[in-house]
Formats: C-alpha cells, sequence, structure tokens
C-alpha cells in the first residue's frame, strides 16, 4: 500500500503530495491523518501527514520510517484542510497543524505536551490484618484509605501529616497499591459559581429562537444574523439554543473575539451548564491546560466548546451549532500563515454538518448586514434592551472648543463634572482609550527629529518607567534627555496614552480608586480576569483601558462612559476606518445603564461632525449602514469586491523591489491576456516600508474571488519564490489590517 504524504514544511515548493510506501509492521498504524516521520533528501527524516493511501504509485517509493501518534486526523478534517490551503494561500500542512492536539506540533517528539499522570494510593483490602504495621502514622494512613479509598499521595501525605517514606513502607508490606493515572489541568478548579436557571425570553427573543431551533430539528445548514442592540439579550438565546442542542447529545461551538471576553463568558455558562459541560481553547490557559481542553473535547466529555477563533478546530464528533458572538471583530481574522477568517471557516463547517451558523452584534460587519438585506442569510433582530431599560443618553464634547477655552488636559469640562457627580453618586466610570503606553511620539521642537524604532520605520511611544518601546518588534530605548540629531534638549512628548490618562486621572480625583487594563497590564495568566472582577466586586471608582474594556462586559453600577479620543481609529488609513470607529463608540456606549439606572456616554472628539460620529451618538446601526453602503459602492471595495494583498517583504531592499515589480509585470500579462475582471494596482512601499529590518512592498487587487483568481494568484506565489527564496512573499484575502 502507497502512502500520499504532505511534508510538514512551510516551503511553498514542497507543498505537494509525496508517494511513500507502507511497510508491513506498519499497516495497521497508518491511516489517512496519520502523523509519520519519513526520510526525506539526504539522510534526513521529515514529519509528514497521511493524505490519501492507494495501491501503487509510478514512482519508486521509500518506507515510511514510523508512526508519531497513535492518533490521527479524519478525512474530513483533511479535506477542511485542503481546501483552506488553496483558499488562503498557504501549505496544507499549516492548515493541518491546526486541527493537532496544543503542545504537540513540535517536531522533536520528547518536547510534545502529554497526558498529565499523578501518582494515587488505595488499600488493597479493607478487612486484611495489620500485624506488621507498628507506626501511629502508619495506621493513620490505612484508617484514612480505608474511609475514603483511592487518595492523590501528595494529598495523602498532607491529610495524614505522614511522609513518602510512610507510605512506601505501606507498599512493599503489601498494605496498599500504588497506581499512575492521568489527571485533568482544570482551568475551573478556582471557580465557585452558583448554578442558575434559564430566563423567561421577551417576544423578540422568542421569535429569533423559534427560528433557529427549526433549523436545529431539520437538520439544515441555515446562516443567522442576530442583530441586536447592547443588553437585548443575545446571550441568552445563545444559552437556549445551546441547551436544544444539547438535549439532543450534540456539542456546540461558541467562538469569543477576545480573550477579555472569555472569562465572563465562561462564567454563565458554567452558570447555566456547569463546568463538566464545558471546554475552553484560548491562549491564556497553559499548554497543558489546552491538551486536556482538546482531550475532553476529543473524548466527547464537553459538548459545549468555547473559545476563539482556533476553537473551530477542535476534534468534535457530533457538532450541532456554531455561534460567532461579537461577529464584527477583526480578531476573528489570522494575520498569521494560514490567513483565514473564522466566519468563512465556519460557514464551510456548517454546510458540510448541515447545522446553523449564529453572527451575533449590535453593530455587525457591513458584509453581514449586507447579505442579510440582500436575504442570503436569515435576520434576526432585537431592538430593545432586554431589561425594557433605556439605551444610554450620549453627549458629544468638541475638543476644539475646549482648547480655544484654554482646556489642555485630556478630560473636557463636561467630563470631568459627569466623572465628580459619579463619583458623589457611588456609581461606577469607564474611561476608554484605544492607546497604550503614556506619550504616541517624541519630537525635537528645534531640528523637528522624532524618536522611530531602528528596526521599524514606525514612531516610538514612551512608557512611563522612562522607556521607548516599539509597538510592532519590541524594541526598547532609553528615553532622550537631548536631541541625537541637534543636541537640543527641547524634546517634547506628544499624543495621550492609557498610562499617563490614569495619572491624570489620579492627579484630578485623588479620591478615586482607579484601575487599568491595556496590554501592559494583562500579560500574566488570569489577569483579565482578575482585572474585570476587582472592578466589579471591588467597586472600584474608574475603569481605563483600550477596546478590551469595551466589549461584552456587564457592569450594572457602571452609569457613565467617557470616550477619551474618538479619533484614534477615524485616521488609520483603512477603508473600514468609520465602520470601526462607530462599532467601537456604539459598543462602548453599550456599557453604560445596563442594569436598573440610567447611562450617560460623553465623547470627545476632534471631529464632531464625522457622520460615524453623529450616528454613533444616535446609536443608529441602519442610518450609518447605509451612508457607509453608498459609499463602499461608488469606491468599489467590500462587499462588493474582494481586496487581495500580495506583500513582499526582505532585508535587501533592490531584491525586494525587483521581485514584487516582476510579480506584478507577471499579474499584468495574465489579466489582458485572459481579459479577467480584475482591478490591479502596481506594486508600491507598504504604508509602513520597514518592520523588523525587512523592507516592506506590496501589490493590491480588487476583484470578486473565485477559483480562476485563486488559481492566478497561487502561481504568482510560485513565480515569487522562483525568483528569490531571500524574499518572503504573502497573499491575504480581504485582510483585517491594510498597514
Amino acid at each position: 500500500m502507497i502512502a500520499q504524504v504532505i511534508i510538514n514544511s512551510n516551503v511553498k515548493q514542497l507543498n505537494k503530495e509525496f508517494d511513500y510506501n507502507i511497510p508491513e509492521r506498519l499497516k495497521n498504524k497508518v491511516h489517512i491523518g496519520s502523523r509519520i516521520l519519513i526520510p526525506f533528501g539526504r539522510n534526513k527524516k521529515q514529519e509528514g501527514f497521511v493524505i490519501a493511501i492507494k495501491n501503487n504509485s509510478e514512482f519508486k517509493v521509500k518506507d515510511i520510517l514510523d508512526v508519531e501518534d497513535e492518533e490521527y486526523i479524519t478525512k474530513e478534517r483533511i479535506n477542511l484542510a485542503e481546501w483552506m490551503a488553496r483558499r488562503y494561500f498557504c501549505n496544507v500542512s499549516d492548515c493541518i497543524k491546526l486541527m493537532l492536539p496544543p503542545g504537540t506540533t513540535s517536531r522533536i517528539v520528547a518536547n510534545r505536551i502529554k497526558e498529565r499522570t499523578m501518582k494515587f494510593a488505595n488499600i488493597i483490602d479493607k478487612n486484611i490484618e495489620e500485624k506488621e504495621v507498628r507506626t501511629d502514622k502508619q495506621k493513620r494512613v490505612l484508617k484514612f484509605l480505608r474511609e475514603n479509598g483511592e487518595t492523590l499521595i501528595s494529598d495523602l501525605e498532607c491529610l495524614t501529616d505522614s511522609s513518602l517514606a510512610v507510605i512506601k513502607n505501606l507498599y512493599n508490606k503489601g498494605y496498599i497499591k500504588i497506581e499512575e493515572k492521568q489527571v485533568e489541568r482544570n482551568p475551573f478548579i478556582n471557580k465557585k459559581i452558583q448554578r442558575d436557571k434559564k430566563l423567561e425570553l421577551n417576544i423578540e427573543q422568542k421569535h429569533a429562537y423559534n427560528y433557529i431551533c427549526t433549523a436545529i430539528v431539520n437538520k439544515k445548514y441555515e446562516e443567522f444574523l442576530l442583530f441586536g442592540v447592547t443588553g437585548s439579550g443575545k446571550t441568552e438565546i445563545y444559552l437556549q439554543v445551546i441547551e436544544k442542542v444539547l438535549n439532543s447529545d450534540k456539542t456546540s461551538i461558541m467562538l469569543v473575539p477576545e480573550i477579555s471576553l472569555t472569562p465572563q463568558t465562561v462564567n454563565r455558562f458554567i452558570a447555566r451548564f456547569g463546568a463538566e459541560n464545558i471546554a475552553v481553547l484560548h491562549s491564556k490557559l497553559s499548554m497543558g491546560e489546552r491538551f486536556d481542553q482538546w482531550n475532553r473535547i476529543k473524548c466527547g466529555k464537553a459538548k459545549i466548546v468555547i473559545g476563539a477563533r482556533s476553537a473551530l478546530f477542535a476534534p468534535i464528533d457530533k457538532l450541532g451549532l456554531i455561534i460567532i458572538d461579537e461577529e464584527h471583530d477583526s480578531s476573528y481574522k489570522s494575520e498569521m500563515s494560514p490567513r483565514y477568517h473564522a466566519k468563512e471557516v465556519s460557514r464551510k463547517i456548517a454546510k458540510e454538518n448541515n447545522i446553523p451558523l449564529i453572527l451575533g452584534s449590535a453593530t455587525p460587519e457591513l458584509g453581514s448586514y449586507y447579505r442579510a438585506e440582500k436575504k442570503e442569510i436569515c435576520l434576526l433582530e432585537l431592538k430593545n434592551r432586554a431589561n425594557r431599560g433605556n439605551l444610554p443618553e450620549v453627549e458629544i464634547v468638541d475638543l476644539k472648543k475646549e482648547l480655544a477655552n484654554g482646556n489642555r488636559s485630556m478630560i473636557s469640562v463636561r467630563l470631568y463634572e459627569e466623572i465628580r457627580k459619579n463619583l458623589e453618586k457611588r456609581q461606577q466610570t469607564i474611561l476608554f482609550l484605544n492607546r497604550r503606553g503614556y506619550s504616541t511620539f517624541v519630537i525635537c521642537r528645534d531640528c523637528g527629529y522624532t524618536a522611530k524604532c531602528k528596526n521599524c520605520n514606525i514612531s516610538m511611544t514612551y512608557h512611563s518607567n522612562n522607556i521607548l518601546k516599539c509597538h510592532y518588534c519590541g524594541y526598547e530605548m532609553q528615553a532622550m534627555s537631548k536631541c541625537p540629531n541637534c543636541d537640543s534638549k527641547n524634546i517634547k512628548y506628544y499624543g495621550t496614552g492609557t498610562q499617563k490618562l490614569e495619572e491624570q486621572i489620579k492627579k484630578i480625583f485623588p479620591q478615586a480608586t482607579t484601575i487599568r487594563m491595556d496590554i501592559d497590564t494583562v500579560s500574566k495568566k488570569n489577569s483579565h480576569e482578575e482585572i474585570l472582577e476587582k472592578f466589579k466586586n471591588d467597586n472600584i471608582d474608574i475603569l481605563i483601558g483600550t477596546q478590551m474594556v469595551v466589549k461584552g462586559h456587564h457592569f450594572p453600577n457602571v452609569t457613565l462612559v467617557g470616550v477619551v479620543s474618538a479619533d484614534g481609529s477615524l485616521n488609520l488609513g483603512d477603508y473600514r476606518a468609520t465602520e470601526r470607529t462607530f462599532q467601537i463608540l456604539t459598543q462602548v456606549a453599550g456599557r453604560a445603564g445596563r442594569d436598573k439606572l440610567p447611562g450617560k456616554v460623553i465623547i470627545q472628539t476632534y471631529e464632531p461632525e464625522n457622520y460615524c460620529i453623529e450616528l454613533a451618538k444616535k446609536q443608529n446601526y441602519i442610518e450609518f449602514y447605509n451612508t457607509e453602503i453608498a459609499l463602499r459602492k461608488q469606491l468599489k471595495y467590500p462587499p462588493f469586491c474582494d481586496i487581495i494583498i500580495i506583500g513582499f517583504s526582505g532585508t535587501n531592499e533592490e531584491n525586494v523591489i525587483k521581485t514584487s515589480k516582476h510579480v506584478h509585470n507577471y499579474l499584468k500579462e495574465k489579466v489582458i491576456g485572459e481579459n479577467m475582471p480584475i482591478l490591479l494596482y502596481s506594486a508600491i512601499p507598504a504604508p509602513i516600508d520597514k518592520i523588523k529590518n525587512k523592507y516592506r512592498w506590496r501589490i493590491l487587487i480588487k476583484c470578486k474571488l473565485d477559483d480562476k483568481i485563486i488559481s492566478l494568484v497561487n502561481s504568482a506565489l510560485k513565480i515569487s519564490y522562483k525568483l528569490s527564496q531571500n524574499i518572503r512573499t504573502i497573499a491575504d484575502i480581504n485582510p483585517s489590517n491594510m498597514m
């Protein structure tokens, strides 16, 4: 028998099938999806994946050396990997690795994560005579095991005030047995959450629930857009629909966009279904915890999988439902190979399994609402808050007028007054600023020199520990005391970050308690959860944070939200800048007044007349959508086309330019020669033209993606690789970051 094998490599030239003979000794171990060890090249061993098995080969073939794991990936998952590799312009092995258990992608078998085992003791015979038991400690151990049964040895030592030597002595005398057993690394071990019951759905919620349940009962694929204002009860619908799926002994996937959302979501799900039914997969778990959660899913112990986009590839046997919460969030698009979008892969999986796919958001991605408008997916609307509460009152403050009146502070007079009132009423405030650090850039006021990263063509950000940091490559340097260009000491720090905002708030309101949540404060494990729990349970007065604080969180005592600067995301040089600004402002406004107390939102901006800010004030998504979709149609932007960026990077700028122009000429000839409906733009430097000492150029394509265009781009990538192996070339469909 012959195995068709994909080499585990990101080298483009190796993204093809190789034939290997299955020796007699491995015939019962090699399956489609097996991970194997093979001879490759001159005296080299390489890892590979079996993607097909056939009777013979036209080539002279070598034997497979060994099977690395008894476990193997299903044929359905191999097919998904092949589909993804073609669509997202990457190697099949890159996609297969998404489907491997966490911690096992290393080629060095010894370093892979494995099941955790621990030693347990138990009494052999409860009625055995204890003739040779002389010490009190030995008697205590036997008595404990007789009464309590099998016990972890470390616990037994502690609970009986004995030692390992005492336990081993009893083992040697034949009184007890010691066994090594697998134990789970449990991320819920310290969670004590009271169980709750499902809530009574209102009319809007029932309508949505019934539509989705019909698709579940009929076992058919259908895509739903659950479009509900903030606080409208989307999560309760998710819970009750999942219960429906759970009752049919099937598994649900619940995707959340960021780790900061996971703790609150997990707590809500544990309260409803119990920890024993839930598995969580996200980057803040240890590799061992992720490995054990993966195994719980594979064994069918967990029927609800909650996680970020990678949870889609968990080894689920009977899938019944996929939910993508906050479906507009850019983190569902991978920026590393394979550059897939979770919504597209979810759609593919849902169709193959004949199950519903739910997209939920208060501010849907324009493309999703456009598809709903065109009746390609089913629109389910929740126009009112579940508790019948009102949306918060939103007020816009013109920062130009603040400056004209002499206020150079980050806090306007109106926002100051509202924070002061909130402190007096012992109600909580969230201040949102989507920029971490202290100051955004450092400049010499005499010669105009700007501190830039030595590796990237980007300004360094000042942090309050007197350090300049590059947020692209991580390079750090001491802050400047004088200009390296002209020796002037007239150095000025411009811009504002969350560190500086926190410092100013402490000066303005010294009596207030504050807590900050940004990427600098959440690097440790469980730090997201700890900050949010502290804010909620300790009734901290003011939470200061980036976009981590704006999505999905429910704080009953938060009645004021202040957007310190609404302009940061408006000037990104991205066609989605206004959409993302509207989404962020609407989402952050939704954190205020979610319970019985009325909410207020203050939005500070230098562009109060901008339509996305005006419509965020009204929280009018439909009017925003109608305005923005008309502009997109006129400018031929998604959803009226797809954008493909072919990016080139390397340490030799001349080679990068040469390769990008050669590939452009190749594409131009093909487009003209075959009359393809493509808008092809010339090769130019990327907006940030140097990152990590690598020069960056790119080609931009506008088209309606189809098989012919996918083939064209894949062939262009092969051309690039043949020209120079020192130039990294990538292709990305509708990238989340146009920089």
